[in-house]
């Protein structure tokens, strides 16, 4: 991965880094790495993710769905129970014959239509929850499981769970001979792409997972004490820098449609670790070139509180425009998509710098297995880096925790701190 930081220098940029300041930026990014390194090589709660690379075993994820040959699989999870999944499908899973659904929210409505378009006959579950008890999760595995004993499938042949050692989840595979996967150990599920809860999808799809490990093994044989040497640190630390210096917002905008819900994960990745104490970041979604036309110019002429992080792969596949006999159009006429996709990206970006806008370039070889591997691995990384200089518990998620509660205890009709705090809601009313 190359990452370039030249339109954050306060010489193009306001916010901005002086070399002064990426200069102690990077001693302090130095002692971050050393804590990093002892995490991981204590397997601390959270820095393991940094070593899932190496542990993940994709002969284990393979072995579980061998049986299958379906039509589609659906993710039934939350979070980062899903959107690992689904971004490793998207990028990678465009020309398999095997369709990704996923069920990451409640709604009845989406959960009525993507089972009425499914073949349920022809469409292995993945049900994929940490704890096992992800209310939202179960929830929807109970309506789907309904839906298919309606159809006459039998549900516990074309199901596979991805889980913790305890949990109905865990005891519903038991009960009933479930291929099981065992999620890591000490690993968030924002952090868990690479590994058995973000596999499974994109194993079905017939997707090269020693490619992906590989690339993330990459990202994690780069990672070195100085941000100089490192782009994942190069980014973490200097997204973070921006941060301190009034950039509090980061518009995540790949120019690539396969990585638009990168877009997502990452968004998870970042407001969920660094969204602590009062500080972090806002990650804000957008697709280039498509969002070019609805949010760039809030990025460019509205407050200066926004950093954008451009990604596009250096290679793509062509996509030949034709010949036109209109004058007006004959430049366009035999050149190619991913040459005006390329032309929009580095207009956009030159605009930016122009109206003094802090960017970064993010640049992957192409949009294949290693690539997306070691983009994961890589923004995995900067995040725990940018959570070590931010000086907060990036793994952790109590806020999260604290609305688990309170629709638990709603759900129950137990009177909890948290149902109370609902049941005192201030109104004011306009009808």
């Amino acid at each position: 991965m190359r990452v370039d930081i030249g339109n954050t220098l306060d010489s193009v940029a306001d916010p901005g880094l002086s070399e002064d300041a990426l200069e102690a930026l990077d001693e302090r990014v130095a002692d971050a790495h050393e804590r990093i390194e002892r995490g991981r090589a204590d397997d601390e709660f959270g820095y393991t993710a940094l070593n899932l690379p190496e542990r993940a075993d994709p002969d284990a994820v393979r072995w579980a769905v061998e049986e299958f040959d379906p039509e589609a699989v659906l993710t039934v999870g939350i979070g980062g129970s899903a959107l690992g999944a689904v971004t490793l499908t998207q990028a990678l899973g465009g020309d398999s014959p095997v369709e990704h659904y996923a069920l990451d929210n409640v709604d009845p409505a989406h959960t009525r239509r993507v089972l009425r378009d499914l073949p349920l006959e022809e469409t292995v579950v993945h049900a994929a929850s940490r704890s096992g008890t992800t209310a939202e999760t179960l929830a929807q595995f109970l309506v789907v499981r309904e839906a298919m004993e309606e159809a006459g499938v039998d549900w516990t042949e074309q199901t596979v769970v991805t889980t913790g050692d305890e949990g109905p989840l865990r005891m519903l595979s038991d009960r009933h001979g479930l291929p099981a996967l065992d999620t890591p150990v000490g690993v968030p599920g924002r952090f868990s792409a690479l590994s058995t809860v973000g596999l499974v999808p994109a194993a079905l799809q017939g997707v090269d997972l020693e490619g992906l490990l590989a690339g993330g093994q990459a990202g994690a044989d780069a990672l070195a004490g100085s941000l100089h040497d490192c782009p994942a640190y190069a980014y973490g630390a200097v997204a973070q820098a921006l941060d301190e210096r009034g950039a509090t917002t980061n518009a995540m905008m790949p120019y690539v449609e396969s990585l638009e819900a990168f877009a997502e994960w990452f968004a998870q990745l970042w407001a969920e670790s660094l969204g602590k104490d009062g500080g972090g970041q806002t990650p804000v979604r957008a697709l280039g070139a498509t969002d070019q036309h609805s949010q760039l110019q809030l990025y460019r002429a509205g407050r200066r509180d926004k950093l954008v992080t451009f990604v596009r792969p250096q290679e793509r596949p062509a996509g030949p425009i034709p010949e036109t006999d209109i004058d007006d159009l004959a430049y366009l006429g035999g050149a190619d998509l991913g040459e005006l996709l390329d032309a929009e990206f580095e207009a956009t970006e030159a605009s930016l710098a122009a109206a003094g806008r802090p960017s970064i370039r993010v640049e992957i070889p192409a949009v294949d297995a290693h690539s997306v591997g070691r983009l994961l691995y890589d923004m995995e990384a900067a995040c725990v880096l940018a959570g070590e200089l931010q000086g907060i518990e990036t793994f952790n998620q109590p806020a999260v925790e604290w609305g688990k509660r309170a629709a638990r205890g709603l759900l129950r009709g137990e009177q909890t701190p948290e149902t109370e705090l609902v049941a005192d809601k201030t109104e004011l009313v306009v009808d």
